[in-house]
């Protein structure tokens, strides 16, 4: 017999106001951030490899510590404001990128939970079907077309009567 009801827990109407909220002051909080960038764009600028991170923190630990050695072609302010933003974004990235997988494994949990309670509702309504209850049978044949027909694959059989 199939696990089922993996995932019981759900957010409450407040629960789901206040991250509905959340996210929107979120998105305003970060329009001043947005660059949208074509796919060319991306892969021109790309994102720096974790070698040339090296390159750039070995830079700025020079910077820090014998400016003078430094070229006086950079604009050093904005290579450390850069610099700040970009650690500050790989911070929120990864903050992000935590809580949307914890959304993804609830929801494939919810969905699994749905799927198993589909197929017993058509095992059940395929019995019935069988035994001529009024209904079933037009329901039987409109789920039938979510099952493979290739012989590969056959539809849930109905339980048996114990």
């Amino acid at each position: 017999m199939p696990l089922t009801n993996l995932r019981s827990v759900h957010l409450t109407p407040a629960e789901l106001t206040t991250i509905e909220q959340s996210m929107t002051d979120l998105e305003t909080s970060l329009q001043n951030v947005d660059a949208p960038l074509t796919p060319e764009d991306r892969k021109k600028y790309g994102s720096i490899n974790e070698q040339n991170k090296l390159l750039v923190n070995k830079v700025k630990d020079f910077r820090t510590n014998r400016a003078e050695l430094s070229a006086t072609d950079v604009d050093w302010d904005e290579f450390g404001l850069d610099y700040g933003s970009r650690g500050t974004y790989e911070n929120l990235i990864a903050r992000l990128e935590s809580l949307a997988i914890k959304l993804r494994n609830a929801k494939i949990l919810h969905d699994y939970d749905n799927y198993q309670a589909a197929l017993e509702d058509y095992s059940y309504t395929a019995y019935r079907a069988g035994s001529g209850a009024d209904g079933f049978e037009n329901k039987m044949n409109e789920l039938k077309q979510f099952f493979n027909r290739s012989g590969k694959t056959a539809p849930p059989k109905p339980p048996t009567e114990e």
